[in-house]
Order: C-alpha cells, then structure tokens, then sequence
C-alpha cells in the first residue's frame, strides 16, 4: 500500500486510546474503512481487522484473520508481529500449546526489535501449560541485557532454570 495509507493506518492506531471501551465498534468500523481500500488478496487487510479485534478484546475473532493474513503471505515485520499476536490471542482461548508451536521457531529466526516480544508472549503461552520454569527462563534472558549490571549473571540464571542438573 501506498505512504499516504500507511499513514492514515497509523493515525487511526495512534487515536486507539482515545476510544471508550463501549465504542470500541466504531475503532473497528474504522481499521475496516481503510481495510476497504486495499485490494481484496492484501494480507495486510486481515492482519488489521485481527489487530482491531484483539485490541478489543476480541481474540477469538481475531485468530482466523491472523491465520488468513499470514496464509496470504504477510511476511518481515508484519508477518513476525502477527505469529506474537496470534500466539497471544491463541493463548487467551485456551490453545496455549498452539502458541508455543507457532513462536518457538522465532527464537532462532532474525532478530529484530521483537526479540523481546516473542520471549515474552511465549513466556506467557509456556506459563498457561505450567511450564513456568521455561517461562520464567526466557523472560529473564531477555531482560539480562537491558540491566545497568548483573547481565552475566541473569543470563547464567536463565539458562540453569532449564538445563539439568549435572
């Protein structure tokens, strides 16, 4: 899509807030107005109306449209932001293992400004299982490198919370 929708997508998304939650409708009603301006196969059409409903606390409509926008090939940034949204929104209808599944491959995928994102949303679908100590392994590696001092040392605690003990 052209700069000029681009904009006006995130212009819509930067006013989210401003909506009551008693109108989050008409927030939809607007994602879908820009949505109807693409083409009829972009996959950033389904990928938009899936984050309005998720942010509308409507995960289980928003599942199927994650699914189609990456079935139509919505890839790079985009394409990541939807598997962690998918993941999360999978995880909120109580098919938290299908969120594993679909976020575990992005750990040893390019790393990106979402590093931190997956970890945390896997970390989130592994507590749901009971996995705890493998939630709480992730979450702690991602954190190490953004505290002032003790990185090492997080990082060594992340990892023995899921290696055996030898």
């Amino acid at each position: 899509m052209d700069q000029a929708w681009e904009d006006r997508a995130a212009a819509a998304w930067a006013r989210f807030d401003d909506y009551p939650e008693d109108e989050a409708a008409a927030f939809r009603a607007v994602i879908d107005a820009l949505v109807a301006e693409l083409p009829e196969d972009s996959p950033l059409g389904p990928f938009e109306q899936a984050c309005a409903w998720d942010s509308t606390g409507h995960s289980d409509k928003a599942v199927p449209l994650y699914r189609e926008a990456l079935a139509r090939g919505l890839a790079g940034y985009r394409g990541r932001r939807a598997r962690i949204q998918l993941s999360s929104s999978l995880r909120n209808i109580g098919r938290a293992e299908e969120g594993v599944a679909l976020l575990t491959p992005e750990l040893d995928g390019p790393s990106d400004e979402l590093d931190d994102a997956v970890r945390a949303c896997l970390a989130l679908c592994l507590s749901s299982l009971g996995r705890d100590r493998e939630g709480l392994s992730l979450v702690l590696g991602a954190l190490a490198p953004h505290l002032p001092r003790y990185q090492r040392s997080m990082a060594n605690y992340a990892r023995q919370l899921v290696e055996p003990e030898g």
